[in-house]
């Protein structure tokens, strides 16, 4: 299988480029990023680009692949709809769109969350537009399209999130893991099952479009 994966540097997309390369069935995986990590596989290889609302220069570069691993995204914390929007709706859309025409029998893979909201009206903000987001996304023509809708992520394998607060929150959090993953299964994840579901639907399919956090730790 041959993969592409947005949002490699971020703390669920390390994750997910993890399994990946751990995954006998991924071949290649082409990872889209603003500057170039270093970081070296015989899987891996990076395409630096600056603009991810435009891939018209780069469309030759996305053909032939299989999957599409997407977990981009920004925390809409002191922002505005339109610009969360911007962000998270155009951004995304903007590189599915892309992909759909270019490989018609892939399947897309989406990084939403728990409490995403489908009708797309509700008093959130983020919800609505994570929801217009997937409800979007599914009616693009990939062969087939999944959203996975994570609650809390626990980091694993010495990933980080780059967001200094959150690492500091998850540091604090990570003495009491366990006893939180036993009071609460259902709303717990962590970065290795968000990477290894992403893999399993995009290889084998899913009963469902939308997976949330308890179907994501069935794999």
């Amino acid at each position: 299988m041959n993969v592409i994966l947005f949002g490699a540097t971020g703390m669920v997309g390390q994750g997910v480029l993890r399994e990946c390369l751990l995954d006998p069935t991924v071949q290649q995986v082409l990872s889209i990023v603003r500057k170039p990590t270093g970081q070296q596989h015989p899987k891996l290889r990076e395409l630096a680009h600056a603009d991810f609302f435009d891939y018209s220069d780069i469309e030759s570069q996305l053909t032939g692949f299989d999957a599409c691993l997407f977990s981009l995204g920004v925390s809409s914390a002191g922002m505005a709809e339109p610009q969360y929007t911007h962000l998270t709706y155009d951004l995304t859309l903007a590189a599915a769109t892309t992909l759909a025409k270019l490989n018609p029998d892939m399947t897309f893979v989406y990084v939403s969350g728990a409490g995403t909201d489908s009708t797309e009206h509700g008093r959130a903000m983020w919800a609505r537009v994570k929801g217009k987001t997937e409800n979007d996304l599914l009616k693009l023509p990939f062969k087939a399209a999944y959203m996975l809708r994570p609650g809390f992520i626990q980091p694993l394998h010495g990933i980080r999130s780059k967001t200094r607060l959150y690492q500091t929150f998850y540091t604090l959090l990570n003495p009491i893991m366990p006893l939180l993953k036993s009071v609460f299964p259902k709303y717990i994840n962590t970065t290795e099952q968000v990477g290894r579901a992403m893999l399993r639907v995009a290889r084998d399919g899913y009963p469902k479009p939308i997976l949330e956090t308890p179907d994501i730790n069935t794999f």
